[in-house]
């Protein structure tokens, strides 16, 4: 699904230099590199304060962490997405409040939002899925007129940039209270393990959020809150110095790959391609279509015998996990999201892939669709 040896091939000589340059200063843990990626980061973004953490799923739990809430207060989030959007709300014992998304673009439905508010709801939590924004004129409308938080979670849509109403532009994940993102290996600025952060605009959330994130403390040895020990570790943060700088031209690639399979897939039916907001720009971290009338566990087994990967992402939405049994959400209408589980399916795309690649990959899922219709 992506092709991370390949890039490296393109960046090696200045990702090895940079590394052994960390190893042999021996400054493994909040070494000048990470001040450095963080500065060139909030440059990039155009936000104030970005912090950096251990993975995406540490940014989700400390940014709900520096939010105050109590246990007890509702979240509302959509229920199409990865796990580690929703587990975070629950492991803080906050109760998950899971919504529908749009058909199209499979983000958040803000219509569905307000009617999920109760006198407990303190915050919305949407996500940027696949690489493009969700409504996010809509969503903080809402959240200001019921005095809500909002959490981007951003790890699969950083550098998409959103258009707002008024003409201005953002970046993904710097429009709520706290944006929030993953830096996993294969993500559009992925590093060479694990790593995160979270960005945001509000000085005091800023110094929350640091504070959370080193065992609750500003002066070593007083800790203030309780919070949990998460850091990016020097070596990914050279490593993520040098790719922010590519990351546009990353994001333009994975474009072009999406415009290859929207063009071959235009007069097949049976395939609905990704829709692209007009809202926002898509960096396509995933391109995932809805198949129509397709077998689409057969179409995965004869693409893998052809040595094509697919992924279904996702195939069991989070309100009907097993963590979430007790919540006793396994039954609740969300019509789009439960048909979205059965159409949904991802072909391969990263910044390496070539023209013969795309065609062999296109010509095998369009010959079997043609012959099994």
């Amino acid at each position: 699904m992506v092709d991370l040896q390949t890039q490296y091939q393109k960046i090696k000589s200045e990702v090895d230099e940079a590394i052994i340059s960390v190893i042999e200063n021996a400054n493994f843990i909040n070494g000048p590199e990470v001040n450095q990626f963080k500065t060139d980061l909030e440059s990039y973004l155009g936000v104030k304060y970005v912090i950096p953490c251990a993975n995406g799923t540490d940014a989700l739990q400390i940014a709900l962490m520096a939010l105050d809430l109590k246990p007890g207060d509702e979240v509302i989030t959509p229920s199409f997405t990865y796990i580690a959007t929703t587990e975070v709300i629950a492991l803080l014992n906050l109760v998950p409040v899971f919504v529908d998304v749009l058909p199209d673009t499979y983000c958040i439905d803000p219509s569905k939002i307000e009617e999920a508010i109760t006198s407990r709801t303190k915050a919305i939590v949407p996500v940027h899925l696949y690489g493009q924004c969700a409504d996010m004129d809509a969503i903080i409308d809402i959240a200001k007129k019921h005095n809500l938080a909002v959490v981007e979670d951003t790890a699969q849509a950083i550098g998409a940039e959103y258009t707002h109403k008024d003409g201005s532009v953002s970046k993904a994940g710097t429009m709520g209270d706290i944006g929030c993102t993953s830096f996993f290996p294969s993500k559009n600025l992925g590093c060479y393990g694990d790593g995160g952060a979270m960005y945001t605009n509000d000085s005091h959330l800023a110094s929350n959020l640091k504070k959370i994130a080193n065992h609750g403390q500003v002066i070593k040895y007083h800790h203030e809150v309780v919070g949990c020990n998460s850091r990016l570790d020097t070596i990914q943060a050279a490593i993520l110095k040098i790719k922010l700088r590519d990351l546009d031209n990353y994001c333009a690639a994975r474009r072009k790959v999406a415009d290859f399979y929207d063009n071959a897939f235009a007069s097949i039916p049976q395939i609905t391609v990704p829709a692209r907001e007009s809202k926002s720009t898509h960096v396509f971290h995933q391109y995932t279509v809805k198949l129509n009338g397709i077998d689409r566990e057969a179409l995965v087994s004869y693409l893998s015998e052809h040595g094509i990967p697919s992924m279904i992402y996702y195939p069991l939405p989070a309100h009907k996990q097993g963590m979430f049994k007790s919540f006793g959400k396994e039954n609740q209408d969300l019509p789009v999201t439960n048909l979205l589980t059965t159409q949904v399916l991802s072909f391969p795309i990263h910044t390496e892939m070539e023209q013969e690649q795309l065609e062999y990959i296109t010509k095998h899922i369009i010959h079997f669709i043609q012959t099994n219709a």
